[in-house]
C-alpha cells in the first residue's frame, strides 16, 4: 500500500500468534515491516503482567489492544497508527509493571520508523502532520521517562510546531524544563497548559511548580484538584493521589498522608507504590517489621529499585549485615541493566551511594556527570550539595547550596542542608 511517495512497506510474520488477543501476552510477536528499504522493524513482545496487577479487565483490554495492532499490521502493515497504539501499550505498562528495561526501548522501537517516514513526507496533509506530532509526543514522553531531558524538550519543541494547541505536549515541554532548571519557561508552558486543558494532567503540573517556588499549601491544592479530576481506580489518578500523599508526607502531615496511601490500595489493590509508601511511613515510625513486610509485598509485584534500595537500608538498621550486602549488589545489577538499557540513572545511583554504601567518591563521580547536563535544576544542586558535605568539602557545598536554594522550595531535605551550611 501507497501513503506518499516514501511509504512502500514488505511485511513479514514468524511463529505468530493466531489465537485469540488475549494470548499474545508473554508470546513474542514476530512481526516484522520494512518502512523504507533499510528499516526493518520487529515488533517486541508484550510481558506478562504478575497477577497481583491484572485489575480486572483492564489486563484483557491491554492483551486484546496489543493483539489488535499486530493483527492490524499483519494485513496491512503500513499503518502507523498500529505502530502508535502498540507505543502507547508499552508506555503504560512501563508505567504500571516497572519493567523498564523492555518496554522504553520497545516504544522507541516501534516509533522511531514512524518519526523517520513521515518526516520525509513532502507536503504532508493533515492526517499525516496529525500522526507525525502524535508520534514525537509519544518520542518525548519516553524520552522523560528514561530521564533523557534535553531530548525530550528538542523533540517536545518540534512537535509543538506542528500543533500548538494540545495540552499534552506542553506537559511534556514543562517537564523537560523543570528537570533542566528552566523554571521561568516551564512556568509559561504551564499556565498555556492548564488553559488548553485544565485536567489531572495540568493540575499536577501546577501542583509540582508551586512546591518549587515554595507555595505548599498550593501545591497541596492543585494535586489534590488532580486526583478529583481523574476517574478513581486509574493509574493516572492514583499515581496522582500517591503525589498528594507524598505532599502531606514530605510537610509532616504523616495521618493524611497515609489516608491518601491506603485510598489509593482501596481503589487500586496491591498498587506497589502505595504499599511502598505506607512502608516509608513506617519506618519513620520506627515500625520496622511492617515496613519491611510492606516493601517485600511491593517488591514481590514489580522490580522497583527503589523498594530494594528501601529494604537494604532497614536490613542495614537492623544489623543483618549480610542479607544488605546481598541486596546492595542486587541493586547495583538492576541500575547497570537501567542504565545499559539506555536509562539515565546518574541522580538515582549518586544517591545508592551517598545513602547505602557511603562510597562519597562514586556518589560524586555519578552527580557530576547528571550536573554537567543539568547545572540549573535544583534538586542535581540538592544532591551536588549533600555530597560535597559527606566528603567534607563545605564551600562547595554551600555553591550547590545556594543554587538548589533559588526558588524558595521549602522541601524539608533542603531546609536541614541550608540550617547545617548557612
Amino acid at each position: 500500500m501507497k501513503h506518499s511517495s516514501v511509504f512502500y512497506f514488505t511485511f513479514f510474520f514468524c511463529l505468530l500468534a493466531t489465537a485469540a488477543c488475549n494470548q499474545f501476552a508473554g508470546e513474542k510477536a514476530t512481526a516484522q515491516a520494512k518502512f523504507t528499504k533499510n528499516t526493518t522493524v520487529e515488533i517486541p513482545e508484550l510481558l506478562d503482567r504478575p497477577e497481583a496487577l491484572r485489575y480486572g479487565t483492564e489486563w484483557d483490554a491491554v492483551q486484546n489492544m496489543y493483539g489488535a495492532q499486530v493483527a492490524a499490521l499483519r494485513q496491512d502493515p503500513s499503518k502507523p497508527e498500529a505502530y502508535l497504539k502498540l507505543a502507547e501499550v508499552f508506555i503504560q505498562e512501563a508505567r504500571i509493571t516497572g519493567e523498564h528495561p523492555h518496554y522504553y526501548p520497545a516504544a522507541l522501537q516501534v516509533l522511531e520508523p514512524v518519526v523517520k517516514n513521515l518526516e520525509t513526507v513532502e507536503n504532508p496533509d493533515i492526517r499525516q502532520k496529525d500522526l507525525l506530532f502524535r508520534a514525537l509526543s509519544h518520542v518525548a514522553s519516553v524520552q522523560l521517562s528514561l530521564h533523557d531531558f534535553g531530548a525530550a524538550k528538542n523533540t517536545a519543541e518540534q512537535a509543538v510546531k506542528i500543533n500548538p494547541h494540545n495540552a499534552f505536549i506542553y506537559g511534556c515541554l514543562v517537564d523537560a524544563n523543570v528537570e533542566l532548571g528552566n523554571y521561568t519557561r516551564a512556568v509559561e508552558y504551564c499556565d498555556k497548559m492548564v488553559s488548553t486543558r485544565p485536567d489531572l494532567r495540568s493540575y499536577s503540573r501546577v501542583s509540582y511548580l508551586r512546591e518549587i517556588y515554595g507555595d505548599v499549601p498550593g501545591a497541596i491544592e492543585a494535586m489534590d484538584m488532580a486526583v478529583k479530576a481523574g476517574y478513581p481506580g486509574y493509574e493516572q489518578t492514583e499515581w496522582a493521589r500517591l503525589q498528594l500523599g507524598h505532599l502531606h508526607e514530605r510537610y509532616g502531615n504523616l495521618a493524611e498522608a497515609e489516608n491518601q496511601y491506603r485510598m489509593c490500595l482501596a481503589v487500586r489493590e496491591n498498587y506497589p507504590f502505595a504499599l511502598a509508601a505506607l512502608a516509608g511511613l513506617d519506618i519513620k515510625r520506627g515500625n520496622l517489621k511492617k515496613a519491611e513486610a510492606q516493601l517485600k509485598q511491593a517488591a514481590g509485584i514489580i522490580p522497583e529499585v527503589g523498594f530494594y534500595i528501601d529494604l537494604a537500608k532497614i536490613y542495614q538498621k537492623t544489623g543483618r549485615n549480610t542479607e544488605a550486602n546481598d541486596l546492595i549488589k542486587q541493586v547495583e545489577e538492576m541500575l547497570a541493566e537501567d542504565m545499559a538499557a539506555g536509562h539515565n540513572m546518574r541522580m538515582e545511583i549518586a544517591h545508592f551511594h551517598l545513602d547505602l554504601t557511603h562510597d562519597y567518591d562514586k556518589a560524586l563521580e555519578f552527580a557530576e556527570a547528571e550536573y554537567l547536563s543539568r547545572r540549573e535544576n535544583k534538586d542535581v544542586n540538592q544532591l551536588m550539595a549533600s555530597v560535597y558535605l559527606a566528603r567534607g568539602d563545605q564551600k562547595k557545598a554551600v555553591q550547590h547550596l545556594k543554587k538548589a536554594s533559588a526558588t524558595g522550595c521549602k522541601n524539608p531535605e533542603l531546609v536541614v542542608l541550608q540550617k547545617k551550611l548557612m
